[in-house]
């Protein structure tokens, strides 16, 4: 009998406590959850930050960071998604997980979500919408009271955006590159706001 072809809207957590967990997620234009082998490099580099952590995943989408930031041991996850469909099937996804007592979940703009009252995080995950423009407004944002000390910022980009000064995704003034690397179409960085 032939196998039935596993569904597309697919992530898998890929370590921690809810390995090896398939969770569903909607079609929605740009929805693009981290691949596996970006996600496995980056929580090796939050290995010794990510036990007991504050994290916030700001442009949430299938909530594939920070639902391996829950089954690594993160103390919270604050959710952000602004798209109605997408951000009840990441609720249902996380009542499924019986994440409830360390998950929260906002259906708001990013943007609009940071304009509110400043609570700071050690790790952030960035991975918004590509070829928006959006980070270097972002990354502003939060260096205005959202990072506790020695915050871990994760930062998402299409591979061929510009760096350096003054680019599509140039770092702020004072924050530092822990480390890079790119996989296919995707640049990522783990960077600090402190030395």
């Amino acid at each position: 009998m032939p196998r039935s072809p596993r569904p597309s809207n697919q992530l898998r957590v890929i370590g921690g406590r809810f390995r090896g967990r398939r969770l569903a997620f909607p079609d929605a234009p740009g929805l693009r959850p981290t691949p596996d082998r970006v996600r496995e490099t980056l929580f090796n580099w939050l290995m010794p930050v990510i036990d007991g952590a504050r994290c916030l995943d700001l442009f949430a989408g299938s909530g594939a960071l920070g639902i391996e930031a829950l089954s690594r041991g993160a103390r919270l996850v604050q959710f952000v998604e602004r798209e109605p469909a997408v951000a009840r099937a990441l609720a249902a996804n996380l009542a499924l997980l019986g994440a409830g007592d360390t998950a929260a979940l906002a259906t708001r703009d990013a943007l609009a979500w940071l304009d509110g009252p400043a609570q700071p995080f050690d790790v952030v995950f960035l991975d918004p919408p590509f070829h928006h423009g959006l980070l270097p407004a972002v990354c502003e944002r939060l260096a205005a009271g959202w990072l506790a000390p020695q915050a871990r910022v994760y930062l998402e980009s299409e591979s061929e955006s510009g760096s350096g000064q003054g680019g599509a995704d140039a770092l702020p003034p004072g924050w530092t590159l822990l480390r890079e690397r790119t996989a296919g179409q995707v640049r990522y960085r783990l960077v600090t706001p402190s030395a």
